[in-house]
């Protein structure tokens, strides 16, 4: 579904991506992980529009999506969550998630449809007319959520959705990112904790200073002696 070529990013003399390459079959969740400065949310950003590569490309259902503004890869249905959430503060929840909704539509009746169902999934329904600006942080991350998913996408990115949330926090996206996956969706995520990796992850991809370090299955890159030295640590389990 997802092909990344030789993908490689530099600005000036620093090279935050280089050469990676990989591919992420349809119906997949895979999760992309490394220490801070790794490269993960670059390549996202490479991925998804927000930045023009160095070199390399990216193919999405085998056509080139290189080069394409981020809405219109969102269009062709790869749409990303951003980690730091910033609601648009003077709408409402709904008008909020109607964002992502606009991504497909036009008609503003069709959108508040397909945004009261996508706020309705992550559970924000009893606050649809209450301003984001009210919103917790978990809720504020279900927001996000909720608007990536009125855009409808096959392939949702998810930049550490689970960052600053609690155990139980995570858990309540963790059951969502699941739900999703079981009605065909496919996922690619960047993700620091490793037990929410090891619940949804089947396949990881570990970056490590810009380059892509190791590939597998949770179980092997927990026994990876390179991403044990290098960013797991010795007393870290991935499976």
């Amino acid at each position: 579904m997802l092909e990344v070529r030789g993908l490689t990013k530099a600005f000036r003399g620093l090279v935050a991506v280089k050469e990676v390459s990989f591919r992420i079959a349809r119906g997949e969740i895979v999760a992309l992980i490394g220490p801070n400065g790794a490269g993960k949310t670059t390549c996202f950003n490479l991925i998804a529009g927000a930045l023009a590569p160095t070199s390399g490309s990216v193919l999405l259902d085998g056509k080139p999506i290189t080069g394409l503004a981020p809405e219109q890869i969102a269009v062709r249905g790869l749409v990303r969550t951003f980690q730091i959430v910033r609601p648009m503060h003077g709408m409402t929840v709904l008008e909020n998630a109607m964002m992502g909704a606009f991504a497909h539509t036009s008609d503003v009746s069709a959108a508040a449809a397909i945004a009261h169902a996508a706020i309705a999934r992550v559970d924000l329904a009893a606050k649809s007319d209450a301003p984001a600006s009210s919103l917790t942080l978990p809720d504020r991350k279900m927001l996000e959520l909720a608007r990536a998913i009125a855009a409808s996408p096959r392939l949702l990115l998810l930049d550490e959705v689970m960052a600053g949330l609690r155990p139980a926090e995570s858990d309540r996206i963790v059951s969502v990112v699941k739900e999703l996956h079981a009605d065909g969706m496919t996922i690619l995520l960047i993700e620091h904790v490793m037990r929410v990796v090891m619940a949804l992850a089947g396949r990881v991809i570990v970056l490590h200073h810009g380059d892509k370090l190791a590939e597998g299955t949770p179980a092997e890159i927990g026994g990876n002696p390179q991403v044990i030295e290098s960013y797991l640590g010795k007393k870290a389990k991935l499976a």
